[in-house]
C-alpha cells in the first residue's frame, strides 16, 4: 500500500483546533436556571451520553476524506515483454519455371513446393537446424508477370503458413514471367507502410509499449530472370537500400541452370529461363545481404540457417508496478458519515439557540 499524495495527511493538523472550537462552542451553549436542585434525580439519558457523536461523526469523516485525498494505492507488479523483432518479407516466384523437378528430401516434387515447405520451417521451426521466427513480423509477396501480396505482415504465423500454401503456378500463358522488380517494389512499400503504422500507434499512446522493428529484410526466391514489370532490379535494389533494406537473393535451382550443363549451355539458359545470378548477387551486394543458390531442400534450410544467425531477434523484459487505487471506498465513507452527521445534528442531536 502506498498514497499518492502524502501531502495530504497535513490537513489533519487542522483537525486538532477544530474540535477544540467545537469543545468551546458546546460549552457556551447552555440555559441559566436560578437553581438545579430540580435536576438532581433525573439521570442521564442516552442522548446526552451521546451529545458528542455528530462531532465525533465529522471529526471521523475529515479523517476519512483525508485519506482518500492522499490516494492510496495497491501496487501489483509486472513483467511485460517487449520484442524488437525483424520485419522479413518473403518475395516468392511462381512463374511456371517452379514447376520444375526438385528434390526434397528424398522425394521428388516441384520447385514451388519445396520452397514454400521450407519456409514454413524457417518461420515455425523444423525441432532441428531450424529454431523458427516467433518474434518477427512476416510477410509474404508472391510474383510472375504480376506481384501480389499473399500475406500481409503478421506475428499470427499459423495464417502465414495457411497464406503461404496457397501459392500456386500460373496456369495461364498471358500471366506467366518473371517480375523480380514489381516483386521487390510491393515488398518494400509493405515493409514501410507497417513501419509507418507502428510509428502512428506509439505516437497515439506513447505511454504502451508497442512491438518495435529492429531491421527489415526482403527474402527473394527465384529460379529466373528479370523479364517483366515496370521497376527494375536496380530500380528496386535502389529503393530498398534508402529505406534500410537489406535483400537476402536465393537463386532456385543448379548453379549451371535447371540442365546442370555448365559452358555453352549454361550461358543460353541463364538469358533465358536460368537463374540471373549477377542480377541476385547486384541485389544482396547493393543492399547489405546475401546472396546464395540451392539446388535441394537441405541447402535451401542451410541458408535460411544462415540467415538465423544473421538476423538475430530480441526480446526486452520490462518490470514495472500496476497500481490500483483505492480512495473511492474512504470517499464514500466520509460523506456518508458527514449525511449521518448532519441528520442527527437536524434531529435527534438538534440544539435550541
Amino acid at each position: 500500500m502506498r498514497f499518492a499524495f502524502p501531502w495530504a495527511f497535513l490537513a489533519l493538523i487542522l483537525i486538532i483546533p477544530f474540535v477544540s472550537l467545537q469543545l468551546r462552542r458546546n460549552r457556551r451553549s447552555t440555559v441559566r436556571y436560578s437553581s438545579i436542585a430540580l435536576f438532581a434525580h433525573t439521570g442521564t439519558s442516552l442522548r446526552q451520553r451521546l451529545h458528542y457523536l455528530p462531532l465525533a461523526l465529522r471529526v471521523l469523516a475529515l479523517i476519512l476524506l483525508t485519506v482518500g485525498l492522499a490516494r492510496p494505492q495497491q501496487g501489483l507488479e509486472k513483467i511485460q515483454d517487449v520484442s524488437h523483432g525483424i520485419a522479413i518479407e518473403a518475395v516468392v516466384d511462381r512463374s511456371s519455371s517452379m514447376g520444375e523437378t526438385m528434390n526434397f528430401d528424398g522425394t521428388e516434387t516441384n520447385r514451388l513446393e519445396v520452397v514454400k515447405k521450407i519456409f514454413s520451417e524457417f518461420i515455425s521451426g523444423n525441432n532441428d537446424d531450424l529454431t523458427g521466427r516467433p518474434n518477427d513480423l512476416i510477410g509474404v509477396v508472391s510474383f510472375a508477370r504480376f506481384a501480389e501480396t499473399a500475406c500481409p505482415l503478421t506475428l499470427a504465423h499459423e495464417a502465414v503458413d495457411d497464406l503461404v500454401q496457397n501459392i500456386s503456378l500460373v496456369d495461364r500463358r498471358d500471366e506467366d514471367g518473371t517480375s523480380i522488380g514489381d516483386g521487390l517494389g510491393l515488398a518494400v512499400a509493405r515493409l514501410e507502410k507497417v513501419e509507418e503504422a507502428l510509428a502512428r500507434m506509439q505516437q497515439e499512446n506513447p505511454s504502451d509499449r508497442h512491438y518495435q522493428i529492429k531491421s527489415k529484410i526482403i527474402i527473394l526466391l527465384t529460379d529466373g530472370a528479370h523479364n517483366r514489370g515496370t521497376l527494375t532490379p536496380s530500380d528496386a535494389a535502389e529503393l530498398a537500400k534508402s529505406r534500410g533494406i537489406k535483400i537476402y537473393t536465393v537463386g532456385i535451382g543448379s548453379e549451371n541452370g535447371p540442365g546442370g550443363l555448365g559452358g555453352f549451355f549454361s550461358r543460353i539458359q541463364r538469358a533465358g529461363r536460368g537463374v540471373d545470378q549477377k542480377t541476385l548477387a547486384m541485389l544482396a551486394e547493393e543492399t547489405g545481404g546475401v546472396f546464395r543458390m540451392a539446388s535441394n531442400a537441405d541447402s535451401l534450410r542451410a541458408i535460411y540457417g544462415e540467415i538465423d544467425q544473421l538476423e538475430k531477434s530480441e526480446i526486452e523484459s520490462i518490470r514495472f508496478i500496476d497500481y490500483r487505487e483505492f480512495f473511492v471506498p474512504f470517499i464514500q465513507a466520509a460523506l456518508a458519515l458527514l449525511l449521518l452527521e448532519f441528520l442527527l445534528s437536524s434531529t435527534l442531536f438538534r440544539k435550541v439557540p
